[in-house]
């Protein structure tokens, strides 16, 4: 009696493993996300991609409901967002995983 229970006793805890920067997941391609921007942008496939459907959402609609008299805007915010990937200005996905190269 008075003792510890045994949850309680020091020195017997496990080491400690590597510290994860970021989610567990699968690393997209920074090549891939920069090529889509630039050459389907207007379709926000880039965004849907990495992950920001929100974004992909706004650009596949201004597309597809201005019957393409609009997609100008998205076609050249998709090119500007994979410029900016390949450029490295964009580097994580929506989960905050870094691009792979």
């Amino acid at each position: 009696m008075g003792g510890q229970p045994t949850q309680y006793v020091t020195g017997t805890a496990a080491p400690m493993g590597a510290v994860v920067a970021f989610a567990p997941g699968q690393q997209k391609s920074k090549i891939a996300a920069g090529l889509l921007g630039i050459l389907i942008g207007a379709l926000g496939i880039h965004n849907f991609y990495l992950g920001y459907t929100g974004k992909g959402i706004a650009q596949l609609l201004i597309s597809v409901l201005s019957f393409g008299l609009l997609a100008f805007i998205p076609a050249i915010w998709g090119l500007i967002e994979g410029i900016l990937i390949l450029t490295g200005s964009i580097n994580v996905d929506a989960n905050g995983i870094p691009l792979a190269d």
